[in-house]
């Protein structure tokens, strides 16, 4: 996987590997935020003394503080945690909307021992083991142990002086073939931070792909041949969105084999209960697994050019992901009867 593709987060531990052969490293992770704080609980930092960073705190509200304060010599304990927002820290630097932001800052020398930690860390965000990592402030990490947490967030728990943070697999949307509305969808889910991954065979349509967003890995596989080969995590979302009965018809049926947390497949109301029936006749799906797949597909905003069905569609998928199935039921975008035949007929993604 090249650098690029990577999640952000995996990004920032791979950077902090490469800088820690030569010099100290301070990892940074979001613990807590209030009010409007533009990043979750769990993002990563990482800064060299020198000014160099990866990743992001707060979407560049307080970066330019941060970073002075390490050139400063700043946070020199093993770790410790500190507040932005409410005048704590720095009175002049805010958040939008009266945000809070509480972070950890570990700070790790140059090493092999800080190679080998960061290691676990990229591990855990890779998919390949989840992990939980304990520590009591101001010391170093005591352990990171193996876990089995699947959430598609990170779980942390702070109750001072003691710190706990469950790491699993970054963000990833696997896409059933390319389209123009998987041309966005692949474009917003790397700018939010997923593992975006292209499933397309199909030579024709990758020839007349010009250019695909930054970011995406293209395998040249039939969508349900690789998630029955490779399958995927939690943390997935797999969306189809060709109109090819083909690719989503078949996609589906082995995409429900999957833990992924979110499924679903483009096309108007009609198209949808179309695929149902096939999915339940030949598929022999039963109604627990029917009831996965969100189809139509993406939240009721009115859209109906491809940049905005992708961003419909993102939305929901995010709404998932941090809301959980705890969350109302999605209200889906729903049947545009004059739009459908173009759909159908010539293939445009005009209808969800």
């Amino acid at each position: 996987m090249s650098y690029l593709s990577q999640p952000l987060d995996a990004r920032v531990l791979q950077q902090a590997i490469n800088w820690a052969e030569s010099v100290p490293v301070w990892l940074c992770t979001v613990l807590h935020t209030w009010g409007s704080s533009p990043r979750s609980p769990g993002s990563l930092l990482v800064a060299t003394q020198d000014g160099r960073q990866e990743g992001s705190l707060s979407g560049g509200c307080v970066e330019e503080h941060f970073i002075k304060q390490i050139a400063d010599s700043r946070w020199q304990q093993a770790s410790q945690v500190v507040r932005y927002g409410d005048g704590e820290l720095a009175p002049e630097v805010t958040l939008p909307c009266g945000g809070i932001l509480e972070i950890l800052v570990e700070y790790l020398p140059a090493g092999e021992a800080t190679i080998a930690y960061l290691k676990q860390q990229l591990n855990a965000v890779q998919g390949y083991q989840a992990i939980r990592k304990q520590l009591t402030l101001p010391n170093a990490c005591e352990q990171i142990v193996e876990d089995d947490f699947a959430g598609t967030t990170a779980a942390i728990t702070y109750q001072a002086p003691n710190i706990d943070i469950r790491m699993a697999a970054a963000p990833r949307l696997l896409v059933a073939g390319y389209s123009p509305v998987a041309h966005y969808c692949m474009e917003f889910g790397h700018a939010l931070g997923f593992e975006v991954v292209l499933l397309e065979p199909r030579e024709n349509v990758r020839a007349n792909i010009e250019q695909l967003p930054d970011g995406v890995r293209l395998l040249e596989i039939f969508p349900a041949k690789y998630l029955e080969q490779q399958g995927c995590h939690a943390n997935t979302a797999i969306v189809s969105l060709t109109h090819d009965p083909r690719l989503d018809d078949l996609t589906m049926m082995e995409a429900i084999n999957t833990p992924a947390f979110y499924i679903g497949a483009m096309g108007s109301s009609r198209n949808s209960a179309k695929r149902r029936e096939r999915l339940e006749r030949i598929g022999e799906l039963t109604e627990a697994q029917l009831s996965r797949i969100h189809a139509p597909i993406g939240l009721a905003i009115g859209s109906k050019t491809p940049a905005e069905i992708g961003l419909a569609i993102m939305a929901d998928i995010v709404r998932i992901k941090n809301l959980g199935h705890l969350s109302a039921k999605p209200v889906v975008q729903g049947t545009l009867n004059q739009l459908a035949p173009l759909s159908e007929e010539n293939g445009a993604s005009c209808a969800i």
